[in-house]
């Protein structure tokens, strides 16, 4: 199996669960698919799909990164979109008893890492991605931050930039770094900043 250097975006809509058992299935059968779809429409950076996992799109982009600033363009772009999405569908179903429920439960956490212990493989149709990194990108889901939405960041893909474009960039944001130790992976250290809904 080839290793080759490879960026791995989660975004995960929050509240998931609680939605799927608090709303009808009619309504939760429309809203979580037109919002996957949302997050797979809003992708601007080239980002391949691996596996779209229920309450998650599993993105990855093989190669060299983009700036650093276009993948935090492309976080907050995930963001606002995914909540432009929420309203509207809030709007489209008003006559639901649980429509409220959309916007008041739901929302989005983003997870980005970046490694060469991952590689594709074609299985059946599909491209899928196994390795370590793919298992530490998905761990990072399980962590200390104290937000329901929010952009991480694991120092694997923050040490690729340059320092000059990491104090451009990251000094303008309001990062705040923690670590965290999984079994059989150890300890991993990430950046994270908290995201803000967009007044509707």
């Amino acid at each position: 199996m080839k290793e080759t250097r490879t960026l791995i975006c989660i975004p995960d809509i929050s509240g998931f669960t609680e939605f799927m058992s608090e709303a009808d299935f009619e309504l939760s059968s429309k809203v979580i698919p037109s919002l996957l779809n949302n997050i797979i429409y809003s992708n601007e950076i080239g980002l391949k799909i691996s596996e779209i996992e229920g309450d998650a799109v599993l993105f990855y982009r093989q190669g060299r990164l983009p700036s650093l600033q276009s993948v935090l363009d492309q976080c907050h772009n995930f963001y606002t979109e995914f909540y432009r999405k929420l309203h509207e569908l809030r709007e489209q179903n008003v006559k639901n008893d649980n429509a409220n429920s959309i916007p008041a439960i739901l929302g989005l956490k983003i997870i980005l890492h970046y490694g060469t212990q991952i590689a594709p493989v074609k299985v059946g149709s599909r491209i899928k991605l196994l390795g370590e990194d793919l298992i530490v990108a998905h761990r990072l889901l399980k962590n200390k931050v104290p937000f329901d939405e929010y952009i991480l960041l694991s120092d694997d893909f923050v040490s690729t930039y340059s320092e000059e474009e990491l104090e451009k960039t990251l000094s303008r944001t309001s990062f705040l770094k923690e670590a965290e130790s999984y079994d059989h992976v150890g300890e991993v250290a990430y950046y994270y900043m908290q995201l803000v809904p967009p007044q509707a």
